[in-house]
């Protein structure tokens, strides 16, 4: 029992029933590498396209700053935080819109790699929702039970 990792026989009564069930989730690790190889391959682009590949003017453009909110999410996606990965997952959208519109509207190597940012936004979209959402269902039974639980104290006292 000495163990860091390990886990007592009974959780206490103390302990929260949310706790216990984020606890007994098991961590979706193949969806945490995509999530943050797909954020990483997606930052290189960014940075790559608009400073050598396919810049909009000659020697680089301001829209490499467009890599700066996903620098910002990289540290959590890559330490597998819940909280960075819900609301990166939701700034990712922005990105796959912008792909999308410049593999519409932009010709030859630009609309290709507008089409690969698209593609990358929807692997770190589906990566990161299915890393999340066991731990949302955990959630969701740990407050259905914490209600019942209520309910039945308040009856019974």
């Amino acid at each position: 029992m000495n163990e860091p990792n390990a886990q007592p026989a009974a959780a206490p009564a103390t302990r929260a029933p949310s706790a216990t069930h984020a606890a007994s989730v098991q961590r979706n690790r193949a969806a945490a590498l995509g999530a943050t190889t797909a954020l990483a391959v997606l930052i290189a682009l960014c940075v790559v396209w608009e400073w050598w590949l396919a810049p909009l003017r000659p020697g680089g453009s301001a829209l490499v700053l467009k890599a700066v909110p996903l620098l910002v999410a990289m540290p959590g996606v890559w330490r597998q935080r819940l909280y960075t990965l819900q609301w990166a997952s939701m700034l990712i959208l922005l990105y796959f819109a912008e792909g999308v519109v410049r593999g519409w509207s932009d010709r030859e190597l630009s609309a290709g790699l507008g089409w690969l940012e698209a593609v990358l936004s929807v692997v770190f979209f589906v990566c990161a929702l299915a890393y999340v959402a066991p731990f949302k269902r955990a959630a969701k039974r740990a407050a259905k039970e914490a209600a019942k639980e209520a309910a039945k104290e308040a009856a019974t006292g």
